[in-house]
């Protein structure tokens, strides 16, 4: 995980405000003959800021304008890309239509907020630049009728970096935003990415998914579970929000997997499992290791080890099932979580090899 710098963070603009930038210059330079530069929008809460203008290109029936998106201090894949927004006339009363061009994905499965077919552009950027069409229409009389193909330079290989393969998002990156603003290390966006992964997985059917921790955890859990590509949801620390959405949102059976230090943290109550955010207990370990079988000598020496990892060598030498008996505490925590949805939790815990240490069978919530 990208460590977060100690100065006051700089804040960035999503891929949907350069997109409606840009689109908003090469209108007007499609009624005008000029590109405005710097352009200015507004964003959805009414800030206004203004964009360079990176490309510029006007020909008689289209104009296409580019800007570099910044995010900011935000470690986003898309920090520095290239989004260009092409205008050309539509057909009279059509408004505004969209288009996927190069680096921009095409949704191929349901479950999201955009329909099979459509170009991966969301609605609120959609909203955005339908704005400022109108805008630019009514201050130099155009009809509003016109057709935006937004492209993002080397976005298909930026897709690969996100979750738009496993969501059914083909070809590029989606154009994202919800307020115009990326805040930088905001849990918004990773929680929101949950959010759609579970809404894939119901439209598709799956009986069952699956949250991981990390890429160790989730390779393991799909050899164990045989589970397709839309049914594994990258959970990373924010089991709250994955199992909030569920309780409203439910599937038949959910497991949880992931490394023994996440999962402990779990155990612990905590549904954030991020090291800055929430601490394994050793002490709570040792006194759930002694319940487990261990010894006073042994619950003593995990309650000074320096690390979970260490706590687990020392259960796994005496003998001791402490992996089973910290997931099937996770599982008590995840099952009040999901409080009277009827889901059927169950728990996977790993070692750092990916390795098998403890599980808790699928149990009926509440």
């Amino acid at each position: 995980m990208t460590r977060r710098p100690a100065r006051e963070l700089r804040r960035g603009w999503t891929t949907g405000a350069c997109a409606t930038a840009a689109a908003k210059a090469a209108y007007t330079a499609l009624l005008t003959g000029s590109f405005p530069d710097p352009v200015r929008i507004t964003l959805p809460r009414g800030e206004t800021p203004a964009f360079a203008l990176a490309t510029e290109a006007l020909s008689a029936n289209s104009a296409r304008a580019g800007i570099v998106k910044d995010a900011g201090d935000d470690p986003d894949v898309t920090h520095g890309a290239l989004v260009i927004s092409e205008i050309r006339p539509g057909l009279p009363g059509a408004g505004v239509v969209f288009r996927a061009g190069d680096g921009v994905g095409t949704v191929t499965r349901a479950g999201l907020p955009l329909g099979v077919g459509e170009p991966a552009i969301n609605p609120v950027p959609r909203s955005m630049m339908r704005a400022a069409i109108t805008e630019v229409a009514e201050a130099c009389g155009g009809d509003g009728n016109v057709t935006i193909t937004v492209s993002v330079e080397g976005g298909a290989e930026l897709a690969t970096k996100t979750w738009n393969p496993r969501l059914g998002i083909e070809g590029g990156i989606s154009i994202l935003g919800t307020t115009g603003i990326v805040v930088p290390y905001s849990c918004a966006a990773w929680i929101e990415s949950i959010h759609r992964g579970i809404d894939v997985a119901r439209a598709a059917g799956a009986p069952v998914v699956a949250g991981c921790t990390g890429a160790t955890s989730e390779d393991a859990v799909r050899r164990m579970l045989s589970l397709p590509d839309y049914a594994m949801i990258d959970m990373g620390d924010f089991a709250g929000g994955m199992l909030k959405y569920l309780r409203n949102h439910p599937i038949p059976v959910a497991y949880i997997g992931g490394g023994f230090a996440k999962i402990t943290k779990l155990a612990q109550g905590h549904l954030d499992l991020h090291s800055g955010r929430s601490q394994v207990n050793t002490e709570k370990l040792a006194a759930l290791a002694i319940s487990a079988g261990a010894s006073d000598i042994t619950g003593r020496r995990i309650g000074a080890a320096g690390s979970a990892a260490e706590a687990l060598e020392i259960a796994r030498a005496d003998g001791v099932p402490l992996g089973d008996a910290v997931a099937l505490e996770a599982r008590e925590t995840a099952a009040r979580t999901l409080g009277d949805s009827g889901i059927t939790i169950g728990v996977l815990v790993f070692d750092r090899a990916g390795n098998p240490v403890g599980e808790a069978t699928p149990r009926t919530d509440g």
